[in-house]
């Protein structure tokens, strides 16, 4: 361990989901303390003009990649490992969906589980023969506090989450030998721009704001620089002896 356990220097990431909010974030963080980071988007546009003007753009590389789709993870893998080894794996890509089971169609649920959970499938699988080869691997994943707790109208979600839960304590166990570390990230209601939008196409959204505060015991929503300070402490050597760890960032709602 260096004398600076969060530094990334030397070290590359792939981090998917990063035209905002936590991917931005974390993207940015990792960056600034020296990894290399590809950084992947379904919108490669909007991905590229949050970066381009980052004062670490020469640390990043901006790629397209749907991860719902296995050839489109595959070309954006064997792209990444083209040009050298791979470090970390944050599987920070994700959809959201509202509602309880019987307002849940077929094809919602299908979208969800393709995203959510075969996303997270598709990325580690195209990546873990080389983590296997270097004997050498980190992976973080995007859980929710919904992935360890039941929350209201939030069906398919929770259980897409969970299942990211529990990939994450299973591959976390079989790999534990290999020294590839795999760990995910259950964070609360966080103040990210998609979470944003969805509060302004409210009627009152002051007052959706408040409850959504409210949700959580510190009074408050989290925002993507807090989650990924978590997932840089994942990534680093700070972390060196977890493995299998749902981290919450969740203002003490899991708590309660």
């Amino acid at each position: 361990m260096s004398s600076n356990p969060f530094n990334l220097e030397n070290k590359v990431a792939i981090i998917t989901g990063g035209a905002s909010g936590i991917g931005a974030a974390t993207t940015e963080l990792f960056a600034s303390v020296g990894a290399k980071v590809h950084v992947s988007d379904i919108n490669l546009e909007a991905c590229q003009q949050r970066h381009s003007g980052s004062a670490f753009a020469e640390n990043i590389s901006v790629h397209h990649c749907d991860v719902s789709d296995k050839a489109s993870v595959h070309g954006f893998i064997a792209k990444v490992l083209a040009q050298g080894p791979v470090d970390i794996l944050f599987n920070n890509a994700g959809a959201g969906l509202v509602g309880t089971l019987l307002q849940t169609s077929e094809e919602d649920f299908d979208r969800l589980y393709q995203v959510n959970v075969k996303g997270v499938y598709y990325l580690t699988s195209a990546l873990m023969p080389h983590f296997l080869e270097r004997k050498a691997g980190n992976i973080i994943n995007m859980a929710s506090i919904c992935g360890v707790i039941g929350v209201p109208d939030r069906t398919a979600y929770c259980m897409s989450k969970f299942a990211i839960v529990g990939m994450t304590k299973a591959m976390a166990l079989d790999h534990a030998k290999d020294n590839i570390r795999v760990n995910c990230i259950c964070p609360g209601r966080i103040a990210t721009p998609f979470m944003l939008a969805r509060i302004n196409e409210y009627p009152d959204p002051e007052a959706i704001r408040a409850d959504m505060d409210a949700s959580q015991p510190m009074g408050r929503m989290g925002e993507p620089q807090e989650v990924a300070t978590v997932a840089l402490y994942l990534a680093s050597d700070a972390s060196g002896f977890v493995t299998g760890a749902c981290e919450s960032v969740d203002g003490g709602w899991f708590a309660g």
